[in-house]
């Protein structure tokens, strides 16, 4: 029996692949680009296609991002093997680690809660202006050009 010839590779064009892993096809060149997949196959027309392989590796990927992980932390899923111990070892401590970005975040939503509440308050639309606009204005000040100069705060995603 000859072997496969990689247009013969059943496969999927992109706006197909783009249906059936519900990533969109955007996303699934970007994907590419920063290699988290890699599609083997070219159809006839030299068009890429994707196998059901790749379908799946999308689809963990949307889960992964989905679940706010990192670009780097899905590349290290990605590389593990499930039926390796050592491997098993390392996705807990990747999922550990975005665990505790998770929780960072959490505490930082929380604060952002309180403020937005404080700011509410300030305002129930009687007065003949906007107090919660003012307060904006008011703290936009107070922050100062030396905030405005510092790199804002980085977020793991």
């Amino acid at each position: 029996m000859p072997p496969t010839s990689p247009s013969a590779v059943r496969g999927y064009q992109i706006g197909e692949a783009a249906k059936r892993s519900g990533v969109s096809a955007a996303n699934i060149r970007f994907y590419e680009k920063e290699k988290l997949l890699s599609p083997q196959g070219r159809g006839d027309n030299s068009y890429r296609l994707y196998s059901d392989g790749d379908l799946h590796q999308l689809r963990f990927i949307r889960l992964c991002r989905a679940m706010d992980m990192s670009l780097d932390e899905v590349r290290t899923l990605l590389g593990l093997d499930l039926n390796n111990r050592a491997d098993c070892a390392a996705a807990r401590e990747a999922l550990d680690a975005h665990l505790g970005h998770v929780r960072a975040r959490l505490v930082e939503l929380k604060a952002l809660e309180k403020d937005l509440q404080a700011l509410r308050t300030r305002c129930d639309g009687s007065d003949t202006h906007c107090h919660i606009i003012e307060a904006l204005h008011q703290l936009a000040d107070q922050q100062g050009a030396a905030k405005a100069v510092s790199a804002p705060g980085k977020r793991h995603v």
